[in-house]
């Protein structure tokens, strides 16, 4: 259990670099930016499939195939596509915080599975996790915001939050379906589905190129200067290799040895990192409420590892084939 905590820390490291990116590139639509971070994605993964590509293809149904295809399409291309245009218009900390309820929503709908705490236990941790959640947002939308009071400032930030939400919705469906597919079938690793996801993740990033290619240019900042499209490969490349492929590796080992209640709440380690990363790159220190945020969620996850902890049946691992992959 200790390593698959450490292991899960350490992927919401790496996950919270993918708030970082769409604030560094602010110049790119985010359907540009899913469309470059997945592509890249899946050149890595068709890379680590060639090994043992006759042996994928020739276990490979079509049931996987339509599961593989659904997974890709909510957990990463629209999940994504919805997250960096939250970014885009409400900035990292209020997106990543309303992300940063996924270990409440893949909790309450992973209650049941295999080494689930009783929810009843988990209701006081939950509760810090939130109130963490509630003082960052009330920091954040208190902070004085030159155009937040213009109907056309009020709008984006509606929309904003509206992605967010989507986003947190797509996440949450993903988690908890790929998990209970992955428990159904038995002719794939854990590792070989991360793939098998990999590619086809590209597959459809390439793919979104040729709707990229059908809308108007001007629309999608396409006609941008060599070095942005330098920085903006760059930076993918490193979210391909980082925060997808080595990531989700680090979120599947940490998944083999923890009940999806406590994987879940894991996730709350991305939000932490993305804040990190947030202040880091603004120049500045933490707010008093920023700080009383950091402090509940950190306070609440730690709770929540001793509950487990303290269960004999939740110390048990879930069995690879009941890894989640993630973003």
């Amino acid at each position: 259990m200790q390593r698959g905590v450490a292991y899960g820390v350490m992927a919401g490291a790496l996950w919270g670099m993918v708030f970082l990116v769409p604030r560094m590139l602010p110049d790119f639509s985010p359907l540009l930016l899913s469309a470059g971070r997945y592509t890249m994605y899946g050149i890595v993964s068709l890379a680590a499939a060639l090994p043992m590509a006759r042996s994928l293809v020739t276990r490979l149904t079509r049931e996987d195939l339509v599961a593989l295809v659904k997974l890709a399409l909510a957990g990463n291309l629209l999940y994504y596509i919805l997250l960096t245009s939250a970014v885009h218009l409400v900035g990292i900390a209020p997106a990543s915080l309303i992300v940063g309820v996924l270990p409440v929503t893949v909790t309450l709908l992973g209650r049941r599975d295999h080494g689930a705490v009783p929810l009843a236990r988990l209701a006081w941790p939950l509760a810090m996790v939130l109130a963490g959640i509630a003082c960052i947002n009330v920091d954040v939308f208190t902070v004085a915001d030159g155009a937040a009071g213009t109907p056309a400032g009020i709008l984006s930030k509606l929309a904003g939050l509206a992605c967010a939400v989507g986003a947190l919705v797509c996440w949450t469906w993903f988690a908890v379906e790929n998990a209970r597919y992955l428990q159904r079938q038995n002719h794939f690793s854990g590792n070989e589905w991360s793939v098998l996801w990999g590619v086809v993740t590209g597959a459809l990033g390439a793919a979104l190129w040729l709707v990229i290619a059908l809308l108007p240019s001007g629309s999608l900042q396409t006609t941008l200067d060599s070095p942005r499209w330098h920085t903006f490969w760059v930076l993918n490349l490193g979210l391909a290799i980082g925060a997808s492929w080595l990531g989700n590796g680090l979120w599947n080992a940490a998944s083999k040895r923890l009940p999806l209640t406590l994987s879940g709440q894991m996730i709350v380690f991305e939000t932490l990192f993305a804040l990190l990363y947030a202040f880091i790159y603004d120049h500045r220190l933490p707010r008093p409420l920023e700080m009383a945020a950091i402090a509940l969620l950190v306070a609440g996850v730690s709770w929540s590892v001793r509950q487990h902890a303290g269960d004999d049946s939740a110390a048990l691992p879930i069995e690879e084939k009941a890894q989640v992959s993630a973003h």
